[in-house]
């Protein structure tokens, strides 16, 4: 799955992973053997209280009142927890919207009940096929919802690095960032980049604010802005 951006009302771009088919195939099938292993524990219930089964309506009003957790599982985990279930979880998958913003219960709603064409009816196959077709990783309950799927794994990529891409005529305009050590400049850019990325605009101001007040500077640069320049200027004057 292709990573999507979002950019949201205080111009921070976030950068969604998209949670892969093979990833979700797996959260599935973890949450189904809690199931399984749910519904064996039932069994030894239904023996522990000595239930009738004969008696038709005490055995279904029985089944009922145990399968009531089977039945809300993906709605009550993904509301309480944060966007995941047991499987997702174990994967680090979360469920979230594509604006950013954090699902609220109508969304987790919408794609419990999709979950009955998605997945039930036609036993996953119709939801494994609109996640491979779509670039955001939606199974038809995402798209109803405005919702995807996103992996919380880290991954090890250049930007984690000190470098960045340096243009051949790129003009450095604060010589002050010399006052920082490669430790200190990682720290920042692993700092503005987790920012970036969980659109914490505020952690984002703090940051340049303490990095004007140690390169002694006013700049009159926003603070994205600001502390892209000094992350490039530091790597131009350390890679000389």
């Amino acid at each position: 799955m292709d990573n999507f951006q979002i950019e949201t009302a205080q111009n921070v771009s976030i950068y969604q992973n998209v949670a892969g088919i093979g990833e979700r195939i797996l959260a599935f099938l973890i949450d189904f053997l809690v199931i399984v292993a749910y519904w064996i524990l039932s069994i030894f219930l239904i023996a522990a209280f000595d239930v009738d089964t004969n008696d038709q309506w005490e055995f279904i009003s029985f089944i009922m009142i145990l399968g009531l957790p089977v039945f809300l599982y993906h709605l009550f985990f993904e509301t309480f927890w944060d966007g995941r279930s047991l499987g997702k979880s174990a994967m680090k998958l979360r469920v979230v919207k594509l604006d950013g913003s954090k699902p609220g219960f109508g969304s987790y709603f919408v794609r419990w009940i999709m979950r009955i064409v998605d997945i039930s009816l036609m036993s996953g196959a119709l939801a494994t096929v609109t996640i491979l077709l779509n670039e955001k990783g939606q199974r038809l309950g995402d798209m109803a919802a405005g919702t995807t799927v996103i992996s919380e794994k880290k991954k090890a990529r250049l930007s984690d690095t000190l470098l960045v891409d340096i243009p051949e005529d790129y003009v450095p305009l604060y010589p002050q960032v010399t006052v920082f050590t490669d430790k200190d400049m990682q720290r920042i850019k692993t700092v503005y980049s987790d920012a970036r990325s969980q659109a914490n605009h505020n952690v984002i101001v703090k940051l340049a604010n303490k990095m004007q007040e140690m390169m002694s500077i006013t700049p009159e640069e926003k603070p994205i802005e600001f502390v892209d320049r000094v992350i490039s200027d530091y790597n131009y004057y350390t890679q000389q």
